[in-house]
């Protein structure tokens, strides 16, 4: 059975973005920059295992930058925690979902993932997330 991980949320500036969330009751939980997404994150926990994800691009031609320049601040991207990614990718595309990674990649934390692409599930980034 799969869960949500986290939902991800693209920001011009994850310490301005924080200070919401912390008012809210959620605490930091590192910093990391993964240059291949070309993006810096910052988890924000919450009660009951939930997480928050800042995303603040590297720069305007990456993914989240992207994003940013056509939808603005806002979700980005709603994260499901799967075990087997390669056995979930390979049923989904089997299924005719179309995915954005056909191979999952190395993201925050050395975890694998891979991103589904909106056309498949009703406009929503969805990223699919195999915890060590």
């Amino acid at each position: 059975m799969s869960s949500i991980d986290h939902i991800g949320i693209a920001t011009e500036s994850i310490d301005r973005s924080s200070k919401f969330w912390n008012m809210l009751g959620f605490r930091n939980s590192g910093d990391e920059v993964v240059e291949s997404q070309g993006v810096k994150i910052r988890y924000l926990e919450g009660d009951g295992g939930t997480r928050v994800e800042l995303l603040e691009p590297l720069g305007e031609d990456t993914p989240v930058g992207r994003f940013m320049e056509k939808s603005g601040e806002g979700v980005q991207q709603v994260a499901v925690s799967v075990e087997n990614i390669d056995g979930v990718i390979s049923s989904l595309i089997s299924k005719g979902v179309s995915m954005i990674n056909e191979v999952a990649v190395e993201g925050s934390g050395g975890h694998r993932i891979a991103f589904i692409h909106p056309k498949s599930t009703g406009g929503v980034l969805v990223e699919l997330v195999e915890s060590h």
